[in-house]
């Protein structure tokens, strides 16, 4: 069909309305630049990277908006997101089958590996060196998290220990460092950058790397209705991703300088040394590999057996790899 040129005045009420912008780049692409994305993270070592992203650029390049959502620990961004409070949000497998089970949740991509920055520790004076030596002791654990269900679905349980050996004592991440100082707490189950503070300070000490036990791959989630609305707009998401994936590959001073400024802008003191400790921890390598589907299907059988699930997910419906794989395209 033949088309008719714009007279400037045709032009300026179509650009007004937003119809030029929709025939010059398609409605897909139009979607994708008016998308505004509400991004949760955790403010421990495993939300950096998503952090970093917020920070980089990235998004804004590729024409996304977004609203970040901070919490202490990704099972709390996994309970926003069931709530449907957020669209996005990275935590590890445990916090990511627990979503699909509550709300649906699917996965979109694997961001990083952190179990080498999870830790039990516990107070340096006590010392000790044995997960079966924490019996009888009050043990500081963020409840309902992939590290809080580790060690106690898992760590405990093969040293030995059942839940009415210890004391739980209920608390988010970023708190417990303070309760052990202030001896309220005997050990902990933590995370960097906290681990690696109370190390340096001669606050505790470790008694067992979760990565023993877990690799901790981490997942970025997403709520099924996003993906739906806006599957435009979540491949330029992940093309971001691939790119800020690039960056802590590449340029680690750049990332670290971004990181290291967001924990002291916190009031957190903690030198470089110990940071770039912590740093070295945190194993970021965006993609969707193959091991996703057999990793969380153990997860789902473990806490299915603890009755913390209802069902095995629908992996078809819960791994959506075919984002990954066009944002690679």
């Amino acid at each position: 069909m033949e088309q008719k040129a714009l007279t400037r005045r045709e032009f300026l009420v179509l650009t007004g309305s937003g119809l030029v912008a929709v025939g010059m780049l398609g409605p897909q692409a139009v979607l994708a630049q008016s998308t505004t994305i509400r991004q949760g993270y955790q403010t421990n070592i495993w939300g950096m990277p998503t952090y970093y992203l917020l920070r980089s650029g990235a998004l804004e390049k590729r024409g996304l908006k977004f609203e970040e959502f901070a919490v202490p620990s990704g099972n709390l961004t996994m309970q926003q997101m069931v709530a449907r409070q957020v669209d996005l949000g990275t935590y590890a497998g445990q916090s990511f089958v627990t979503g699909y089970d509550k709300g649906g949740l699917v996965a979109i991509a694997q961001i990083e590996q952190v179990g080498k920055t999870a830790q039990v520790m516990a107070r340096k004076e006590l010392k000790i060196t044995k997960v079966a030596e924490l019996k009888g002791l009050k043990i500081g654990n963020q409840v309902g998290s992939s590290t809080g269900n580790t060690f106690v679905d898992i760590i405990a349980p093969r040293a030995g220990l059942k839940k009415e050996d210890y004391q739980e004592v209920k608390m988010n991440v970023n708190e417990m460092v303070a309760a052990a100082a202030a001896k309220s707490i005997d050990a902990f189950v933590s995370v960097d950058p906290y681990c690696s503070i109370a190390e340096a300070e001669g606050i505790a000490t470790t008694v067992v790397s979760l990565y023993d036990y877990d690799p901790m791959p981490v997942f970025m989630a997403a709520t099924p209705e996003f993906i739906d609305k806006n599957p435009a707009a979540v491949v330029d998401y992940l093309k971001a991703w691939l790119h800020v994936g690039k960056d802590f590959k590449q340029k680690p001073a750049k990332t670290g300088e971004v990181i290291y400024t967001f924990f002291t802008s916190k009031g957190y003191k903690m030198s470089r040394e110990t940071f770039g400790k912590a740093m070295a921890n945190v194993e970021v390598d965006v993609g969707f590999p193959a091991s996703v589907r057999p990793y969380l299907q153990q997860i789902a059988e473990g806490l299915l057996k603890e009755k913390k699930i209802s069902a095995i997910p629908d992996w078809n419906k819960a791994l959506r790899p075919q984002f990954m794989e066009k944002a690679r395209s």
